[in-house]
C-alpha cells in the first residue's frame, strides 16, 4: 500500500506556485489590455476631431499627447541628416512610399521627423533640404516588437510632422485619420488570456503524466 499522505505529494509545491503566479500575471496583463482598449478608443475619438482645431506648437519629445495628435502644427527643419522610406498613401488615394526626413533643428535637441511626401520608388531622392514645414502632428512608423507592445514595455513613438505640401517630385501626404490607427488592445488581451489557458492546460497534463508515472512505480 502507498504511504499515507502520498496523494498530497503528487502536486509539487514550488513548481505549482511558479506556474500559478505566471498564469495570474498573464491574466492581469489581459485585464490591463482591456482597460487600455477603452483608453485608446477615447484617444482615437479625440484625435478624429483634432485636424480642424487651431495650430499648436510641435511636441519635442515622446509620447505624443492624444490631445495633440493630428493637430495642425509646423516645424523648421534646419537640415536633413537622413531619410527613411515607408509604405504610404498620398492625398489622391494612390499608394507609394513615404519619404520621411530626419531633420536637425539646431546644435542641441532631439531633432524632428517630417513625412514630406509620397513617391513611386523607394530609392527616389527627394529634392528637399529643409525649411519651414506646415502639417499635422503624427507619430513615427511603429516597428516595435509585438511582445513588447502586448506587455506594455515598448518605448513611446516619437512625434512626426505629416507635411501638408510636398516638394517637387513627390505627392502630398494623405491627411491623418483616426481610422489609420488600429486599436489592437482587445486582440492583445485575448492573446494573454490564451497564453494563460495554454499554460494551465500544459501544466495540468504534466501533473497527470507525473501521477500516472508515479502510480506505475509504486510497490504493492
Amino acid at each position: 500500500m502507498p504511504e499515507a499522505g502520498s496523494g498530497a505529494r503528487r502536486i509539487p509545491l514550488i513548481p505549482t506556485i511558479i506556474v500559478a503566479a505566471a498564469i495570474l500575471v498573464m491574466i492581469g496583463l489581459g485585464i490591463w489590455q482591456l482597460q487600455r482598449r477603452g483608453e485608446k478608443a477615447q484617444a482615437l475619438a479625440l484625435a478624429a476631431a483634432n485636424p480642424g482645431k487651431p495650430a499648436v506648437a510641435f511636441p519635442k519629445l515622446p509620447p505624443v499627447d492624444p490631445a495633440l495628435l493630428f493637430r495642425p502644427s509646423s516645424v523648421h527643419c534646419l537640415s536633413v541628416v537622413g531619410w527613411q522610406v515607408e509604405a504610404g498613401r498620398a492625398a489622391d488615394g494612390s499608394s507609394g512610399y513615404r519619404h520621411i526626413a530626419q531633420c536637425s533643428t539646431g546644435a542641441e535637441g532631439p531633432g524632428v521627423l517630417v513625412a514630406v511626401g509620397v513617391g513611386q520608388r523607394p530609392d527616389q531622392k527627394p529634392g528637399w533640404s529643409g525649411g519651414q514645414v506646415e502639417g499635422w502632428i503624427g507619430e513615427e512608423p511603429d516597428h516595435r516588437a509585438l511582445l513588447t507592445r502586448i506587455g506594455g514595455k515598448a518605448p513611446p513613438l516619437r512625434p512626426m510632422l505629416i507635411a501638408k505640401h510636398a516638394p517637387d517630385g513627390l505627392k502630398p501626404m494623405a491627411p491623418p485619420s483616426a481610422a489609420d490607427i488600429p486599436n489592437n488592445h482587445l486582440a492583445y488581451a485575448v492573446q494573454w488570456f490564451f497564453f494563460a489557458g495554454v499554460a494551465a492546460v500544459i501544466y495540468a497534463l504534466a501533473l497527470r503524466r507525473r501521477n500516472i508515472s508515479s502510480k506505475g512505480t509504486q510497490k504493492p
